[in-house]
């Protein structure tokens, strides 16, 4: 549909994707990217968004061991501390860390906390043996200065870090997390933490935020894990409820700053917003991702009025509201978007996979229910290898132009299944309150789909394949289901639709039914098959009796497009439908109108059948394209 509904946003989008920088070692045999990775090129991902992993995790990130004899041993022991060392402060059950070093802690303290505030060049191994800390009202562990911190999780210790529900001001930096570093965090180990934040975030960088191991439990009022300059994962376990974000990185000082690089992991994350969230761009190397945002697709409804309205757990019911806006994708880039690998499972209220700009997936499984789209970019959509099923979505793939070349697609979708189209949707990078007007998108000759290989299926209540601009087919195989209502298409387009190659097919209602145009060098026929219930079957066999396609339409129909390589000018085919058959000849490359509005093709002029007059072509008024004029 050319005039639908589009998420409100509340911010305006953040600057695209900025150039790369080369790294530098941050010096003591810690050679790790100054702020943002080095990029290499590939084959299918533009080098500004393909990361050197060399780069972006340094040899001391992955460093778990320590030498518990040259290694501080700080005691916890509830509402004090013990230590032996010159370089620990302990007041009350305040622990405060000055020298670099290795420490040891093992214990619980009631209400206390563990300060680093060490000189800006000092590097610090904290070690967590088994400690339980909670702070009343203020972070567990803040580290207030260093140059860096590794937190190493012991094998096999559990530890749990919280807060008790306030965060009170202790100093000039606004503390508001369980785990707070205003210098570069990296965490790793073989143990198992627990983090827990009713009043604020679980764990806070306001640098960069390293993960490469350890097992996590975190439930906090806001963000999960968030790193200002950038949020960094090479592996691990991480099982999150949050009030916001489960994974954020956003720096709104420095525009090439704030991403999100994961590299492997488990993750299973319920968000009340996004779950993974970068203003600058977000890269996925592998990894298994269980999320749900927004309480979940069902939370979307739509009205009677024809409104969206958002139901998100412990609000009230919310139609075209500010006050209650929040972004709830499931993964959301300010910048690119780009997915090599993993494995997706994505329950969201809003977009499932968002780009600002463009959004690129090489490989991957994935399994996608979302109360809008599910693949939205608002640049270009490419979509070059693995499988997606997107069980639910207002609109299932879309850009201003879309790209597809591989892999396997199974979409379902309350409007249109591929949408292209100019501008943005206005719900890219800030809120979502309800789902208002969707007229960002609006007609562009600039805009198109292309599709030159992957196996496409397609059940769209809306048109199937819609482009403001041009459509260019010239391989793999598309196969379209709807729409029913003859306010919609199965293929729509403003400017050029040419096939080259491939196989498509799609059958729909005949109200806006539009053929592929004449400068195409493949054949295709538009035709009129009167009216056919769901899960009818469609065989397409040539003159000699081949039979050279045949597909399970899942929505009822009463006409189709049929394009494939052996379809060529003077030949003569049988279309069959059940029992019913009818032949055609194609007089020219492209049987039927090509445009909207004219007179395809007709198979059986009496309506509601096929067959009924043999050769009998020309729609009459009512048929296909009969009296609609052109599309508003």
């Amino acid at each position: 549909m050319k005039n639908r509904i589009r998420i409100l946003a509340v911010l305006m989008s953040l600057l695209l994707l900025a150039g790369c920088s080369n790294p530098t070692s941050t010096g003591d045999g810690d050679p790790q990217a100054t702020k943002e990775p080095t990029a290499q090129t590939s084959n299918n991902t533009p080098a500004e968004t393909n990361v050197n992993t060399s780069e972006t995790f340094s040899d001391r990130d992955y460093e778990t061991s320590y030498d518990k004899n040259t290694s501080v041993s700080i005691t916890l022991n509830g509402d004090s501390a013990e230590c032996s060392s010159d370089a620990v402060k302990i007041s009350g059950s305040t622990v405060t860390i000055s020298n670099e070093g290795t420490y040891i802690l093992s214990g619980t303290l009631d209400n206390g906390m563990i300060i680093v505030n060490a000189e800006n060049t000092d590097k610090l191994q904290l070690v967590l043996h088994g400690v339980t800390i909670n702070s009343k009202s203020s972070a567990a562990i803040y580290i207030a200065q260093a140059d860096k911190v590794f937190l190493t999780l012991a094998p096999g210790s559990e530890n749990i870090l919280s807060n008790g529900g306030e965060f009170t001001a202790i100093d000039d930096n606004n503390i508001d997390a369980a785990v707070f570093s205003k210098d570069d965090l990296t965490i790793n180990g073989q143990g198992n933490l627990t983090v827990i934040s009713p009043a604020g975030h679980a764990i806070v960088s306001k640098d960069d935020l390293v993960v490469t191991g350890g097992e996590y439990t975190i439930t906090s009022a806001n963000h999960g894990l968030s790193g200002k300059d950038s949020v960094r994962i090479a592996d691990g376990t991480f099982t999150m409820t949050t009030g916001k974000d489960g994974i954020h990185a956003e720096n709104s000082d420095d525009t090439s700053l704030g991403f999100v690089y994961l590299a492997s992991g488990t993750y299973d994350i319920k968000a009340d917003g996004d779950g993974v969230s970068a203003s600058n761009y977000l890269q996925i190397e592998d990894g298994s991702y269980t999320i749900k945002t927004g309480g979940g697709s069902s939370t979307v409804t739509k009205e009677s009025d024809g409104s969206w309205g958002w139901n998100l757990p412990g609000r009230e019911q919310s139609t075209n509201t500010a006050e209650d806006s929040i972004s709830a994708k499931g993964m959301k880039a300010s910048g690119k978007l780009l997915i090599n690998s993993g494995s997706f499972s994505i329950d969201s209220a809003d977009d499932a996979l968002h780009s600002n700009s463009d959004l690129t997936v090489n490989g991957g499984t994935f399994e996608i229910s979302t109360g809008d789209d599910g693949l939205h970019a608002d640049g270009t959509a490419t979509v070059a290898d693995g499988s997606i099923t997107i069980t639910k979505s207002y609109e299932g793939i879309e850009g201003q132009n879309i790209n597809i070349s591989g892999g396997i697609i199974h979409l379902i979708s309350s409007d249109d299944g591929l949408n292209a189209a100019g501008g943005n949707d206005q719900s890219g990078n800030g809120g979502f309150s309800g789902f208002q007007d969707k007229g960002g998108f609006d007609t562009a000759t600039d805009s198109s789909i292309n599709i030159s290989g992957g196996k496409i299926f397609i059940d769209a209540s809306g048109d199937g394949v819609d482009s403001n601009g041009s459509l260019n087919v010239s391989g793999g195989e598309t196969y379209v289901s709807g729409p029913t209502n003859d306010g919609n298409g199965a293929l729509d387009y403003n400017g050029d639709a040419t096939i080259t190659g491939g196989i498509f097919v799609a059958a729909g209602s005949t109200g806006m039914a539009q053929n592929f145009g004449s400068s195409s060098t493949q054949g295709s026929m538009l035709v009129s098959v009167g009216s056919n219930s769901e899960n009818s079957t469609i065989t397409l066999t040539d003159n000699s009796g081949k039979n050279l396609l045949s597909w399970v339409v899942e929505k009822s129909f009463s006409c189709v497009v049929i394009s494939c390589p052996e379809i060529v000018e003077g030949e003569t085919y049988t279309v069959s439908i059940g029992g019913t058959t009818e032949e055609v000849t194609m007089s020219s490359l492209i049987y039927g109108s090509e445009g909207m509005g004219g007179n395809p093709e007709g198979m059986g002029g009496n309506p509601g059948g096929m067959g009924g007059n043999p050769g009998d072509k020309g729609g009459k008024p009512g048929g296909m394209g009969g009296g609609k004029g052109t599309r508003p």
